[in-house]
């Protein structure tokens, strides 16, 4: 008996002791996760934060971003449907788990494994608590390992309506906004406890993505984005579907305290996602950083006064044609060519009355604006600015049902054949089809996106026209091009970030990518100082500068623009109506854009020096008749003076 007994304990002896080095691996990965843990205790404290600075590239303060001190609030004052949009949306599971959700873990695990990195989370309310006051946003494995550890301890510590009521006094909701009734109290101008259906939907949709979903910075986007919650809502049946559809049709009603912000509120906005996203909101609302800008203050107001007298101008034009409900916008955006720096930015008539950023989001038809980026990649293939084209009626098939396409010029005359310059110069449509045509929509379309032209671009010959959407910013930048020896570069609003030591956090260069040949990009100024000493542009001679640039109009006069450039500058204007409804007659982008783009010009150009545009190795200057492009005596009354890539330029007897 005693021999079994002792064979017995040899038996069992290695599974104790696999057993017990297991525990102690298992108790010693606990405590390596959780030694450096904080006390769950420090919850319920509140430390003041530090106020982070923005400036401008000269020193003038644009903004201070700070917390406010939260004011938490009891979860009997917040209303039920914010509580139930965030259970519905966030954690549906949120009152049966305990602290993860296992299910939606392996689900996300497959779905990580399977893409290679880090796709869906699997986060519950309580995962999101631990993470929003205790961990780095960092997504690692070690991180989500203790996130699950603390969440387990404040489902020990709390019951779930605390933890309700802790994560939504804590979490942050964008826009310097921490807590829901700081929440409420930014975005609506009230108390929590008076938030209605939508306005309860609409901040519980921000929690996604803070700095992109905040309806400050993007109004369209976070109304998207909250119809999708009302959505979740009526899904899980806490709302009826007459309700949801009332909810989704609600526009954004923001309260007044935003008229208090300070200098250029619409860069602000602009470049606030942007630090969100690089530093982090707690960094950047709590830290005490300085943020130096690339804007130009000097220049932003002169933006702003242009605006204001173009717009103040086109009312008056408007009135006397009994226009009802005239109410233009413009968007003005200036960048440095160089660097790509945003130098002034307008998003609209008036912050205070519309948020929405119509420099930066507002896609909107360019029309004849974007033809030169058509000639720019014909002159890239091989076509010299005196190529011939054709200027008369053109039909072509347009569907399967043999309906027949016949653009127009805006003039609705024809005048033959005639060079590249004088078809660009004079807008004219027509040649701008043509030349499509010739090269395909789709070769120019990949060359605009070189360019930094992001919109979609629809591949059809209409596009001559520019029928397909753009945003104001990539016009502008894609045209900088030209005078930059054809090398893009991204626009940017933020050069330098120090913490309160005075450190550098964040030094930014400029991206720059060479994406046209130099001879190429000379031409193209040429042909652009075409439109200003020839063409539709020709009231911005009146500035005695070198100065480029190309009107846009669409139809029914929807749209004005004017962009155009310096050798330093490239300054884009738009000037139209949010409801996409007409301007009145003849208000073309020569009329209705390009003197508040002169306005502006006139002021900037007060402090800068008279600069040349560059003409490369590359290129040679020939006198030539603008109509046949045949080369001319210099003192022929029809001679224009044009560049060519070495090579290409015509030979005659004017030589």
């Amino acid at each position: 008996m005693k021999f079994l007994y002792l064979n017995r304990r040899m038996i069992f002896l290695p599974f104790f002791l696999i057993a017990g080095v297991a525990a102690g691996v298992v108790a010693g990965a606990f405590f390596a996760f959780t030694r450096d843990l904080p006390q769950i205790r420090s919850l319920e404290s509140f430390k003041p934060a530090s106020v982070t600075r923005i400036y401008s590239s000269d020193r003038v303060l644009l903004d201070e971003l700070f917390v406010e001190k939260r004011d938490p609030v009891p979860l009997e004052t917040i209303p039920e449907y914010l509580k139930k949009a965030l259970v519905a949306t966030e954690d549906r599971n949120f009152y049966t788990h305990i602290g993860v959700d296992l299910k939606g873990i392996a689900r996300a695990i497959v779905k990580d494994v399977m893409a290679g990195e880090f796709v869906e989370g699997a986060s519950t309310i309580t995962q999101q608590l631990a993470k929003t006051l205790f961990l780095t946003p960092k997504k690692t494995v070690k991180r989500k390992i203790k996130e699950a550890i603390l969440a387990f301890q404040l489902e020990r510590r709390y019951t779930k309506d605390e933890i309700l009521r802790l994560y939504l006094n804590q979490v942050y909701f964008g826009s310097g906004a921490y807590g829901v009734q700081s929440a409420a109290q930014i975005f609506f101008e009230k108390p929590v406890a008076d938030l209605g259906l939508a306005e309860c939907a609409l901040i519980v949709a921000m929690l996604k993505a803070p700095s992109r979903y905040s309806p400050l910075v993007n109004p369209d986007l976070a109304i998207k984005r909250r119809n999708i919650v009302l959505k979740q809502m009526r899904k899980t049946g806490i709302i009826s579907e007459a309700v949801m559809g009332k909810a989704s049709e609600q526009p954004f009603l923001r309260g007044n305290r935003q008229k208090n912000r300070r200098f250029a509120p619409y860069f602000v906005d602009y470049i606030r996602p942007f630090l969100e996203d690089r530093l982090g909101a707690s960094a950047l609302y709590k830290g005490g950083l300085k943020v130096m800008t690339t804007l130009d203050a000097s220049l932003q107001k002169a933006a702003e006064a242009a605006v204001v007298k173009g717009l103040s101008d086109l009312k008056k034009r408007m009135g006397k044609k009994r226009l009802e409900m005239a109410e233009p916008q413009c968007a003005l955006v200036c960048l440095e060519v160089k660097s790509g720096a945003i130098l002034a930015l307008v998003g609209g008539r008036d912050y205070a009355e519309s948020l929405f950023n119509r420099a930066a989001n507002a896609r909107r038809q360019p029309g004849s604006a974007f033809k030169p980026f058509i000639y720019a990649y014909a002159i890239e293939k091989g076509f010299t600015q005196g190529s011939p084209i054709l200027d008369l009626p053109v039909a072509y098939q347009a569907g399967k049902e043999g309906q027949t396409w016949r653009p127009e010029n805006f003039s609705r005359t024809y005048s033959g054949e005639m060079t590249l310059r004088k078809a660009l110069a004079y807008s004219k449509n027509i040649p701008a089809v043509r030349l499509l045509e010739t090269l395909g929509p789709e070769s120019v379309i990949q060359f605009a996106r070189s360019l930094g032209i992001r919109s979609a671009l629809l591949p059809n010959l209409s596009l001559a026209l520019g029928t397909s959407e753009t945003i104001l910013m990539e016009l502008t930048s894609a045209f900088s091009v030209f005078p930059n020896n054809g090398e893009r570069t991204v626009p940017f609003g933020v050069r330098r970030i120090t913490d309160p030591q005075g450190s550098v956090v964040t030094d930014l260069k400029p991206q720059k990518t060479v994406v046209m040949s130099r001879a190429g990009a000379a031409v193209m100024v040429d042909m652009l100082r075409a439109v200003v000493m020839e063409g539709t542009g020709k009231k911005a001679k009146a500035l005695h500068r070198p100065v480029a640039g190309k009107t846009g109009t669409t139809n029914d006069y929807r749209d004005a623009l004017f962009i155009g450039f310096s050798p330093t500058l490239a300054i884009g204007v738009w000037v139209g109506q949010d409801r996409h409804v007409t301007l009145g007659k003849g208000e073309t982008g020569a009329k209705a854009a390009l003197p508040i783009w002169i306005a502006f010009m006139k002021e900037a150009f007060k402090k800068r020096p008279y600069v040349y545009f560059d003409i490369p190795d590359g290129v040679v200057k020939v006198s030539i008749n603008p109509i046949t492009g045949e080369q001319v005596s210099g003192t022929d009354p029809e001679a224009v003076p044009a560049l060519f890539k070495k090579g290409t330029e015509p030979v005659g007897s004017g030589a």
